[in-house]
């Protein structure tokens, strides 16, 4: 059974859609003013091997990531580059769907947005200004009326006197309570608008994303996902006015992911410690970045550094190094070896199907696929014929593909293999002349590039991990 840790109730739980076999799963995407930066990129990567895993359990998922292509900090980027505010969030759009083809990550099944979906968000504030948890203030706005839900603040955990105590915000004199939060914008000069029943304006951040759930999935969902940055105010204020309007609960379970972290702090544009994925790609391959948020659990904050970087790009050279193929003129491993083989790899699949069960436990998963590597490896150095490694392989194959990675040599692997078999034979002879410092030099400087080195009485052999 798929246990996954549910952020409303603080526990796991056991996964029970709404409809059996299927998955409507609803994903905060990037609200697009700039360059995306890593940090939206390990978001997009944990709801990508998600979303990967519900398909190899044999569920059929609807995967919903929104654009927010309305917002202030796009109009006001737009207005510092002097460009049409439809026309920049379009680049951006554009930039960053190129930047999940990139790494690697399933197209979503729909990319909602807050400008094509008006006509609903202007519905559901209609909807709650009937039912009495919205009012149209005299300013213009109108705004959500939080003292009128008493299940406010669940999803945080925050109590309202405590967030009205703690608020530090000016109170304006259109609301009646500091808290309450815009549905609709009263337009401002040289904004963009559109006409509503209460002027012109545009709709509020938290209105868009329960306006476009409702659009493509109707009134529940089972998993609502995004960054733990977005539980308070976003995600909380979804929830209140999503189940006011609807008088349903909204989403089943809530999943977060933790914050990308370099040098202790989190990476964000406020903060100016931005690396964009552009930026990143140019220097590294996108397993990289899917190898160092795989092997941290995805609740957790993740490092993000060159000591993290290099560690998890040897993890993905052991993990390539179980699909090489079998030695030249290789006679065979006995016939108990081989089912010995084919043993781990049974004990593989079920070993990381137990682990991602277990709320998408993808360091443990890793831990029993490096396993099969390691049992791939020693048949391969015993001996084992392409035939006798191909089933594990294949195993090998379908789980890394479940995990999103690829696991592709760089160009000219190859040349760099026959540079390292002459490396080989080069300490062999070292070791015949009985320079035992210098034939150490060789093996340890191989190991710090990923190369281990494996002395036995018929010879030295080697191999990537």
């Amino acid at each position: 059974m798929l246990r996954i840790y549910n952020t409303l109730t603080r526990k796991k739980e056991d996964f029970q859609p709404l409809e059996p076999n299927a998955v409507r799963m609803y994903v905060c995407g990037v609200t697009v003013y700039n360059d995306a930066h890593v940090g939206h990129a390990m978001s997009a990567l944990v709801f990508d091997v998600i979303r990967r895993y519900f398909e190899y359990r044999g569920y059929k998922v609807k995967h919903v990531m929104n654009y927010t292509d309305v917002d202030d900090k796009i109009i006001n980027r737009a207005n510092q580059l002097k460009e049409d505010p439809f026309k920049l969030a379009q680049r951006y759009i554009d930039d960053y769907a190129q930047n999940l083809k990139d790494l690697n990550i399933l197209p979503a099944t729909v990319n909602p947005r807050a400008t094509q979906t008006m006509d609903k968000i202007q519905s559901m504030v209609k909807g709650l200004i009937e039912k009495g948890y919205a009012y149209a203030a005299s300013n213009g706005d109108v705004y959500f009326r939080v003292t009128k839900d008493p299940d406010y603040g669940k999803l945080s955990g925050r109590k309202l006197d405590e967030m009205q105590a703690g608020a530090r915000i000016e109170v304006e004199e259109a609301k009646e309570h500091p808290m309450d939060f815009a549905l609709w914008k009263a337009a401002k000069r040289g904004e963009p608008a559109w006409d509503s029943p209460w002027g012109q304006g545009r709709p509020g951040w938290h209105i868009e994303c329960s306006a476009m759930n409702l659009a493509e999935f109707g009134e529940q969902i089972d998993i609502h996902g995004g960054g733990n940055d977005l539980i308070f105010p976003h995600h909380e204020n979804e929830i209140a006015q999503s189940e006011c309007y609807t008088g349903k609960p909204f989403a089943r379970y809530w999943i977060h992911n933790g914050m990308l972290q370099l040098g202790g702090e989190k990476m964000s544009k406020s903060l100016g410690n931005i690396i964009s994925i552009k930026e990143f790609l140019s220097k590294r391959d996108a397993d990289v970045m899917r190898m160092l948020v795989l092997s941290s659990s995805y609740r957790a904050p993740l490092v993000f550094n060159e000591e993290t970087l290099d560690a998890a790009e040897k993890s993905l050279g052991r993990l390539k190094s179980g699909l090489r193929p079998a030695l030249p003129n290789v006679k065979g491993i006995p016939a108990g070896s081989a089912a010995e083989l084919t043993s781990q790899s049974e004990a593989t699949q079920q070993a990381f199907t137990s682990a991602m069960d277990d709320d998408f436990n993808t360091p443990l998963a890793l831990a029993s696929i490096h396993e099969l590597v390691k049992a791939i490896n020693t048949a391969r150095d015993e001996g084992a014929t392409g035939d006798q490694l191909k089933p594990a392989q294949l195993t090998l194959r379908e789980l890394k593909g479940v995990l999103g990675l690829q696991l592709r040599e760089k160009e000219g692997s190859g040349q760099a293999d026959q540079f390292i078999d002459l490396l080989v034979e080069v300490r062999s002879e070292v070791r015949k002349q009985k320079l035992w410092a210098l034939s150490d030099q060789i093996r340890d400087r191989l190991k710090s590039l990923g190369v281990t080195i494996e002395d036995a009485k018929d010879g030295t052999s080697w191999r990537w991990g």
